[in-house]
């Protein structure tokens, strides 16, 4: 199994793994945005993905994507096929993208908005805190991105104030500041998504009656 920076030589794979972020999206029934080929495409012509493989066959990706004029830049569409779950792969990815964000934008902060606890959980050990929105990017494009997004209507409903989604930040400015930086434990994030949970499918039943 490689996990490599992707290139011109992955475009290939790119429908490939577009279907899966989107088959995914499904099978879950979380909130997952959709990226086309091309999309993907033009990440891996930037150098800006990470791609794992089994020999020649696709089983993870990862991409970065820039916003606020460099000031942010976020890991996303972390997506592990379904044949290489449970390997560890998801946590091979993630930490390869990362180092990647880091070297290519060292001045950069990194973030995270995602339902998913396995990726609140790797981003916690990599030292990224759980933040309101507004202490994201506010570049419009990115928001706009989540329109595909099946919870998009919670977001706009909060004027973006907060989703289903955990935001999560990196800021390498407090890089040591922390005299002991603790990894948020696993049952805290359960916590906080079942407290978000309730609140909104009950505003929503709320809004339906």
């Amino acid at each position: 199994m490689k996990v490599v920076i992707a290139d011109k030589t992955h475009i290939k794979y790119a429908r490939n793994i577009s279907e899966t972020i989107a088959e995914s999206a499904s099978v879950r029934g979380t909130g997952i945005a959709k990226r086309t080929p091309e999309y993907i495409a033009s990440k891996m012509e930037n150098g800006n993905a990470v791609i794992a493989l089994d020999g020649d066959t696709f089983a993870g990706f990862c991409y970065i994507e820039r916003w606020g004029h460099g000031k942010f830049v976020a890991n996303s569409g972390l997506i592990v096929h379904p044949d290489y779950r449970g390997q560890g792969l998801a946590k091979k990815i993630k930490l390869k993208v990362f180092a990647h964000s880091r070297a290519k934008f060292p001045d950069a902060k990194v973030f995270s908005i995602t339902t998913g606890l396995a990726v609140m959980k790797m981003n916690s050990d990599l030292g990224y805190k759980p933040v309101t929105f507004s202490e994201l990017t506010d570049d419009q494009t990115f928001w706009d991105g989540c329109q595909t997004c099946k919870n998009y209507d919670v977001l706009t409903r909060t004027n973006r104030k907060m989703c289903l989604c955990t935001g999560m930040l990196f800021d390498p400015e407090k890089i040591g500041q922390e005299e002991e930086p603790k990894p948020i434990k696993e049952k805290v994030f359960k916590r906080l998504k079942r407290i978000k949970q309730a609140l909104f499918l009950r505003k929503n039943n709320k809004t339906n009656t």
